[in-house]
């Protein structure tokens, strides 16, 4: 967890986002996300008790917060607290959702791991309905676009090693920032620690390989402050999340149709890819993920367009052809003849 968080907790929230990050193996990233939806909840608290008045110049102090106050909260404070947050800058239902779970994952905590409360109030809080959408991603073409423009940049040889594990291997931004010059095996494998600190093993295809055959003479020895990192800034820092973030966020700005994509949707791509076109089967595909479940990986087995035209063309009665126009006239003709004959 991000230090700078600590002093401004309270004993329980510490001893909470320790057991989080220590024994269920949560990353930092995951863990300073629980410490800001519950500092937020802890603030509104403390002004719905009347213990701190609001002010936009002087925010609550959350070590204020103790165990006697946690056993006062209710269902209803709970709902008022979301109801609350729509107020918020961001208060879409997935910003919403999350803060329903760290919510339910705190008080789960105190009332059944450490038993130091007696009622959970968010055992029946329920979460925002999320709305189901295909991931989008990136096209075949725009990938090779992306590609191209890398290894046409400043610093070509790291950006399009870094583009390239990303749309082959998969990687999210803090799997790619975490490597270490260590994991990449000389059996053309790769080493990835994932969510939860899982660790997975990847293998390299071609295209992986060459791109770390161009990269890795380049990569910088001299002056590097972490000497194990697969990954460079151009301060000769390891590679950060943001940094991941702007450098393909850079040359997906000259994509066409892929200037509001970000670092995330090239994993979407590498999976829908893999799936839809190279055939790959939804268990490996989990794997190579890093899924704990999967039902995370079958977001992926939507359908595209190409599918439904082609599973269209494949009816056999797709080739049937109408039958020929009738002409009316001719039609209208030999009526009159019949009725002459009659």
């Amino acid at each position: 967890m991000n230090s700078k968080y600590l002093a401004e907790c309270p004993p329980i929230l510490r001893e909470y986002l320790g057991y989080m990050e220590t024994v269920k193996g949560r990353s930092a990233n995951t863990v300073n996300g629980y410490f800001i939806d519950l500092r937020t909840f802890f603030r509104f608290l403390l002004i719905q008790r009347g213990i701190c008045k609001y002010s936009p110049d002087s925010l609550p102090d959350i070590r204020l917060v103790d165990l006697d106050l946690l056993r006062t909260v209710t269902l209803a404070d709970l709902f008022e607290f979301m109801n609350y947050s729509k107020s918020e800058r961001d208060n879409s239902n997935i910003t919403r959702a999350r803060k329903v779970s760290s919510l339910r994952q705190f008080f789960h905590y105190l009332t059944e791991i450490s038993h130091k409360i007696p009622e959970n109030p968010a055992k029946n809080l329920s979460s925002p309905k999320l709305p189901s959408r295909m991931p989008k991603h990136l096209t075949y073409d725009q990938s090779i676009q992306l590609l191209q423009l890398a290894g046409q940049g400043k610093y070509a040889e790291r950006d399009f090693c870094i583009i390239t594990l990303l749309l082959n291997c998969g990687l999210r931004r803090a799997e790619l920032a975490g490597l270490n010059r260590t994991d990449v095996r000389d059996d053309n494998t790769l080493r990835v620690i994932g969510k939860g600190n899982k660790e997975r093993i990847l293998y390299l295809n071609e295209a992986c390989q060459k791109a770390l055959a161009a990269y890795l003479p380049k990569r910088p020895l001299d002056g590097t402050k972490d000497k194990k990192a697969l990954f460079y800034s151009h301060t000769k820092d390891r590679i950060s999340l943001q940094g991941v973030h702007y450098i393909v966020k850079g040359y997906l700005k000259q994509v066409s149709g892929a200037e509001e994509f970000s670092a995330h949707k090239l994993r979407h791509t590498a999976a829908t890819l893999m799936y839809q076109q190279g055939g790959v089967d939804l268990l490996v595909l989990k794997e190579m993920l890093g899924h704990r479940n999967l039902g995370t990986t079958e977001i992926y087995t939507h359908t595209s367009n190409e599918q439904l035209r082609k599973a269209a063309s494949a009816n056999p009665l797709a080739r049937v052809n109408p039958p020929a126009p009738r002409d009316n006239n001719a039609e209208n003709s030999n009526n009159q003849d019949q009725k002459g004959t009659d």
